[in-house]
């Protein structure tokens, strides 16, 4: 078994003293002040995923991503590249596109009719001849944003100075470069409303100190054990841990009734019941299902494990990228789930949940290791579900998503009351706290790989 790779950028995420210690005040979570700052210093600073390179196959094809009160578009060229414009007609700023994604050869402005390309550039307007300097085709044209592509995600920034995309992302792409992200279908695609300041999602995609809490069907199958996780946390913001993917050994015993790795097992052809003794098992089947998977991968249709590592293979990396995107990239699926703020209430949000799965020859479902229910591999349609206290995603209250979500109203509260205290973090939870101090970077107008 090969060992780990600790990337150089990598800085320890459970070394407190990695950090400032700056306090983490509850206002952050729901007044308009501190809102507005992170919009003008942070929002406008940074890369998003706007959506998948796969929405984008053919010149005119655009996707179209809303954040708060900005709104852009990303169309596909005719040369192959992408550009993207701020979403505005350039004579009085009337929204130009409407709706998720669609295909056009141009847009025109449903206010007054002026049509631009799909580079952007004003091709037709009324009245040519009425403009004081003469016909504006050609000459106002659309405002740009950049874009850029990386994991199968379109990728935009406001900022004309923000590092290029790899840069800013350092170093995820070296990271998960054994993955095929490309080649990966999203089976689940749900958008929610959520009562929560967005940060929620943040601090706890951050830690996994609440999963033997708030998730018990993940022990069985994910190892929670702090000290056989590692941790870590990179320059620009964004963290991770890596835990091991086999039982807990001390959350788990042969006598559980739910025993998923036997399931793992059976399927790379291992038989979990010829292990003398549970830990055995744990141990040592761990390491089996490693070797099986190296020598099955082709003949069983995982061809998407070809450039995969040992650690790639069966652990369970949980990578969060700042400042709104958490995935969870297994060798079998992606989880992904972006949050964004609402357009105007602090203490509401919108969170983006899609499962992401391979193709494999002869297998029409695939179910996520922590999973009930198993989704179709096939690109599912959008939904836009309503949280109403749960009883909208009835169907997903299996997922661990759900019952973070159930945890919501509860920290929201928390948040507001007198009782507030400086939170106490375990060493495992440092990344929390390196959230916001990055975070707090921005808003002071010193945001990380800046000269």
């Amino acid at each position: 078994m090969t060992e780990p790779f600790k990337h150089p950028l990598a800085i320890d995420g459970k070394d407190a003293s990695n950090l400032r210690g700056d306090p983490i005040d509850p206002q952050r979570y729901y007044t308009r002040d501190f809102m507005e700052k992170e919009w003008e210093h942070m929002w406008t600073k940074v890369w998003l995923v706007a959506g998948r390179e796969n929405q984008l196959q053919e010149p005119g094809d655009y996707i179209v991503h809303d954040l708060a009160h900005e709104t852009v578009f990303i169309v596909r060229q005719e040369d192959g590249s992408l550009k993207g414009f701020y979403n505005v007609c350039s004579h009085r700023a009337q929204r130009l596109v409407w709706g998720r994604e669609g295909s056009q050869e141009t847009f025109q402005c449903p206010y007054h009719g002026w049509k631009f390309d799909i580079t952007g550039t004003l091709v037709y307007v009324e009245d040519p001849e009425d403009f004081v300097d003469g016909d504006p085709c050609g000459k106002h044209n659309l405002i740009e944003v950049r874009v850029d592509t990386w994991g199968s995600f379109v990728w935009y920034t406001m900022d004309d100075e923000a590092p290029p995309l790899l840069d800013y992302l350092a170093p995820i792409p070296d990271l998960y470069a054994g993955h095929m992200f490309e080649k990966s279908v999203r089976a689940r695609w749900i958008r929610l409303e959520l009562d929560c300041n967005w940060k929620f999602w943040c601090d706890n995609f951050n830690e996994s100190y609440h999963t033997r809490t708030a998730h018990p069907q993940v022990p069985p199958i994910i190892d929670q054990d702090h000290f056989t996780s590692r941790f870590e946390m990179f320059p620009m913001g964004h963290a991770r841990i890596v835990q091991m993917g086999r039982p807990s050994l001390r959350d788990c015993s042969p006598d559980d009734d739910f025993q998923p790795f036997d399931d793992a097992l059976r399927h790379w052809g291992i038989d979990p019941d010829a292990y003398p003794d549970f830990e055995t098992k744990v141990m040592q089947g761990w390491i089996d299902l490693k070797e099986a998977k190296k020598a099955k991968w082709q003949e069983k249709g995982y061809l998407h494990y070809e450039n995969l590592d040992d650690e790639a293979l069966t652990e369970s990396p949980f990578q969060f990228i700042f400042p709104n995107v958490a995935i969870g990239p297994s060798a079998d699926g992606l989880f992904f789930a972006r949050w964004e703020p609402h357009r105007d209430d602090p203490e509401k949000c919108y969170f983006d949940y899609w499962t992401m799965t391979y193709p494999v020859e002869g297998m029409d479902e695939w179910r996520e290791r922590t999973s009930e229910e198993a989704v179709k591999v096939a690109e599912a349609e959008f939904e836009w579900r309503e949280y109403d206290e749960g009883r909208g995603v009835q169907d997903l209250s299996g997922e661990v998503v759900y019952q973070d979500w159930a945890l919501m109203q509860g920290q929201k509260d928390g948040w507001r009351s007198r009782g507030y205290q400086e939170p106490l973090l375990a060493k495992q939870e440092t990344r929390v706290r390196r959230f916001h101090e990055v975070l707090n970077d921005y808003i002071a107008g010193n945001p990380p790989g800046r000269d």
